[in-house]
């Protein structure tokens, strides 16, 4: 509603419309004049009051056709009418409501019950912009809330895909910082660890299916908290094997020492869970093997079922120095050993013949953290 409320004061009588217009004047309303019922259709439209006071006896156009055409035009908003008449019979009154009248005021017109009309329909006026207006913002409302509700929902979908290989903080950052390019084929420098356990085709052939399964899922859930815990990238799961990735997709610093710093927390982690499984009586170990150098990287599968992928000589380094590393040993190749030696104890073992490599390969084994390294 405007502010002071607009009120337009249709009749084809000057005199008449004067004397409206000088009574409401007190009151401070903004105020617009028609001669007739055609001329009231065209103030309407460009002035768009809030309250007419129509005459309905007029040339032309009558006050009822007048009321009818504005209360039918979807394009004005919502006008309160008042008409004003000389015609005072019931059957007069019920025609003009049905046309969309809001009140009725005969002629000649009391000044207490015009001004009282008046505000009755101006708070009617009110109310029904209020009510317009909360319901436009609820459609808003409704409207936003369904846009991020599906925004959410796929956003949830997006991450629970990435969380397959991604642990859960770094599958959010890709997907709330529109960053899954960077899932896309590209080469870069990465550590790779890979692990598995020592013995295990052999408990597998002589135990129990469901027995098996117990101690991969206890295995799998002490390895998967340390991936989240260091925020490596899981590739892979090969039964009782595992290869994770550092610095891809999401760069961090000093990833071959992230590595070491999680084969450590690892080892120690499953070599409680063998004395478990000990007492059980089977003999399980574990080994990890560690790498670092250029490989390319990416999503590959199809819709639906995407992985993503490491391909390149470091992978299946990391995977042949696992092969050979005894229980409790962390095999590491010269790159990683040359970025840990400073704050790791390690210590050489031999140059390695590794299927798929040309020339031996020299493998270093890491103890422990020096003291002084932290963690």
């Amino acid at each position: 509603m405007h502010d002071p409320p607009r009120i337009l004061i249709v009749d084809d009588n000057e005199t008449n419309r004067d004397i409206l217009a000088t009574r409401l004047a007190t009151q401070g309303y903004d105020l617009c004049q028609a001669a007739d019922g055609e001329e009231a259709l065209a103030v309407a439209k460009t002035r768009v009051p809030d309250l007419i006071l129509l005459d309905v006896m007029m040339p032309k156009l009558n006050g009822i056709e007048v009321c009818r055409r504005l209360k039918n035009d979807g394009a004005l908003p919502f006008i309160s009418i008042i008409l004003v008449t000389a015609k005072a019979d019931t059957k007069d009154i019920v025609v003009g409501l049905d046309a969309g009248a809001d009140e009725y005021l005969t002629k000649p017109v009391d000044q207490a019950a015009l001004m009282a009309r008046v505000r009755s329909v101006l708070r009617l006026k009110a109310l029904q912009d209020r009510v317009l207006a909360q319901a436009a913002d609820l459609a808003s409302w409704n409207s936003t809330l369904q846009q991020r509700v599906a925004e959410q929902v796929a956003e949830i979908e997006r991450i629970g895909r990435l969380k397959r290989f991604l642990p859960p903080q770094i599958a959010q950052l890709v997907v709330s910082s529109g960053r899954e390019r960077m899932l896309e084929s590209h080469r870069r420098d990465v550590t790779v660890l890979f692990c598995d356990l020592r013995g295990f085709t052999a408990f597998s052939e002589i135990s129990e299916p469901e027995e098996v399964m117990l101690v991969l899922r206890e295995y799998h859930t002490v390895l998967g908290a340390l991936v989240d815990k260091f925020e490596g990238t899981v590739e892979r799961f090969t039964g009782d094997g595992l290869l994770v990735l550092f610095n891809d997709p999401i760069p961090c610093p000093d990833p071959s020492m992230r590595a070491v710093q999680m084969a450590l927390e690892m080892r120690d982690a499953v070599a409680k869970l063998a004395v478990k499984w000990s007492r059980s009586g089977h003999d399980i170990g574990f080994g990890i093997g560690i790498a670092h150098g250029y490989a390319t990287l990416g999503t590959v599968g199809y819709e639906g079922q995407f992985q993503y992928s490491v391909t390149g000589k470091v992978a299946n380094l990391a995977s042949r120095l696992c092969d050979e590393a005894k229980n409790g040993q962390i095999l590491i190749d010269i790159n990683v050993c040359s970025a840990v030696e400073a704050r790791a104890d390690v210590e050489f073992t031999e140059e390695l013949v590794l299927k798929g490599f040309s020339r031996p390969v020299k493998a270093f084994n890491v103890r422990h953290l020096k003291s002084d390294a932290g963690e």
